[in-house]
């Protein structure tokens, strides 16, 4: 049985199969299988056309929505949707999208407020929540993204690098991995150009809307398979009209008109409003008399303007007359002192995993917050570089100890780990080190916590696949317990059982600038 939600009607413009006037369905299950992907211009009805799917379609799936205007939020009042203040940290958006796939609640994310990078990464920890969530909480939802240029977009721009990857990697799951989990991506973005390739591609459905960019138009022509002499007919659709394609919708390119919503965006439309009746001399007092309740601001300080750049031959001149001084050679650092310098980075390392929130924070969090440490406890000498920080890191979390990784039997599990994938070398760390202890295997939620993850069951995949790859040998004792062994080192692990796990309290909260 055929599930439908009522878009709007079909309108003139083109010849297809659809009557004139006729309703536009849209086939709920097939857009669950298929995905959505919205073109537009500002102004040219993207959001209306969300909310009107959203408002049919709420009493029949699950909905989150990554709202980066705060206009979805009305949707709460009338639909039941829960609105989440993305103001949180990383770890508590996906802690809640983790509850949100359990209890099959309907959210808006609200990340109005928020400054481009902070919604980049907000937006990348809760869809990762969801992505994340046990198989078992895998139910149909419909993940609404507005704006998702800004999410993916398709060139470098102003955010840091990690940002932008974190973003990019999460849209890429939804919308190339999202469906074996029960999660449509249906992503509305004002140009195409600024959309990567790889998050548009896998769409089957389009709606497309006035654009007036060659460039544009001729990309949607050719998503609809269209003749690129009909792509003008987008710059001349009217607001709210869109042209569709695509198995939920229509196996020929067809002309919709969007139908009313119930809800309405905070900010509502902008109207003319005539200007106040007053003459000039009420308007200068106004401006230039301040009000009662009207606070003085502090003037900020005027800057000097700066000097002249000196002229390049005055440059070289200097340059000339300059001798370099002879550099001292430092004298070579004794055994005991580098064995005192690294037991303070050992130290160092350590405070930082205390934290139960760091083995969610990505490496170059972490390494931005070890040299900070660094420098405030004055180490001598310069520190390690980012390559030697992921070395002692998978060493930390692994939980072995300073005398223990000196050794040549942890040696040969270090040099056999090097030649891995960094997001599984930390899990076979942790594994050599409860076989070469011989205690018992580690739970699933302790080998998540190794690889940046609460998800038990992210776990048994990465053992499942370490297995497939020759890695491991897994197999169950009497009791049922699992035991882990790992044959390029001849080593085993004790039997344990894979359940038995509790979340860390958490740590004390420790001034960073205390010196100690």
């Amino acid at each position: 049985m055929t599930v439908g939600i009522d878009m709007g009607q079909v309108s003139a413009g083109m010849a297809s199969g659809a009557a004139k006037g006729s309703a536009a369905i849209l086939d709920l299950e097939e857009l669950l299988a298929t995905r959505l992907l919205v073109q537009g211009n500002s102004g040219s009805g993207k959001s209306h056309l969300l909310r009107r799917l959203l408002e049919q379609s709420a009493p029949m799936v699950q909905q989150a929505v990554i709202d980066p205007e705060g206009d979805f939020v009305t949707l709460a009042e009338k639909f039941g949707h829960v609105v989440v203040d993305a103001a949180r940290s990383e770890g508590d958006l996906q802690r809640i999208a983790a509850r949100v796939r359990q209890h099959r609640v309907s959210v808006v994310l609200n990340l109005e407020g928020l400054d481009t990078e902070a919604q980049m990464r907000c937006a990348a920890a809760f869809l990762g929540g969801l992505f994340d969530a046990e198989r078992d909480v895998w139910y149909p939802m419909l993940v609404v993204v507005d704006e998702a240029q800004l999410f993916a977009p398709s060139v470098a721009g102003e955010v840091s690098d990690e940002a932008r990857k974190m973003s990019l990697g999460a849209m890429t799951n939804l919308m190339c991995r999202g469906r074996k989990r029960g999660l449509a991506g249906i992503i509305a973005t004002q140009r195409l150009a600024k959309l990567a390739k790889n998050v548009a591609a896998e769409a089957s459905n389009f709606l497309m809307g006035r654009t007036f960019l060659d460039i544009d138009m001729a990309r949607a022509a050719d998503l609809l398979g269209m003749d690129r002499r009909q792509a003008e007919m987008f710059r001349d659709l009217e607001r709210g009209h869109f042209v569709a394609l695509g198995p939920a919708l229509s196996r020929r390119p067809v002309p919709i008109r969007i139908g009313d919503a119930q809800t309405a965006p905070r900010s509502g439309t902008f109207k003319l409003v005539p200007l106040p009746g007053q003459d000039r001399g009420e308007a200068r007092d106004l401006i230039f008399t301040a009000g009662e309740d009207e606070v003085a601001r502090p003037l900020a300080p005027r800057r000097a303007p700066p000097a002249p750049p000196p002229a390049t031959h005055d440059v070289l001149a200097q340059l000339a007359r300059a001798r370099p001084m002879a550099a001292e050679p430092e004298a070579a650092p004794s055994e005991e002192t580098r064995a005192e310098r690294d037991a303070v980075l050992d130290n160092i390392l350590r405070e930082i995993l205390t934290d139960p929130e760091a083995a969610f924070r990505t490496v170059a969090v972490l390494y931005q917050d070890f040299l900070v440490r660094c420098r405030i406890r004055r180490v001598a000498g310069e520190p390690p570089n980012l390559p030697a920080f992921r070395r002692l890191l998978a060493v930390a979390r692994a939980g072995v100890d300073a005398e223990t990784a000196s050794g040549s039997e942890w040696g040969r599990a270090m040099a056999f780990a090097a030649d891995l994938a960094e997001d599984i070398q930390g899990v076979y760390l942790l594994l050599a080190r409860a076989a070469m202890m011989g205690v018992p295997c580690p739970p699933d939620g302790e080998i998540a916590r190794s690889c940046g993850s609460r998800s038990p069951g992210r776990a048994r995949r990465l053992v499942a696949y370490l297995e497939s790859r020759n890695l491991v040998v897994t197999r169950n004792d009497p009791r049922g317990f699992r035991i882990i062994a790992l044959p390029d080192l001849g080593w085993e692990t004790g039997p344990g059982d894979a359940n038995a796990y509790e979340e860390p309290a958490p740590a004390e909260t420790r001034d960073l600038f205390a010196v100690g």
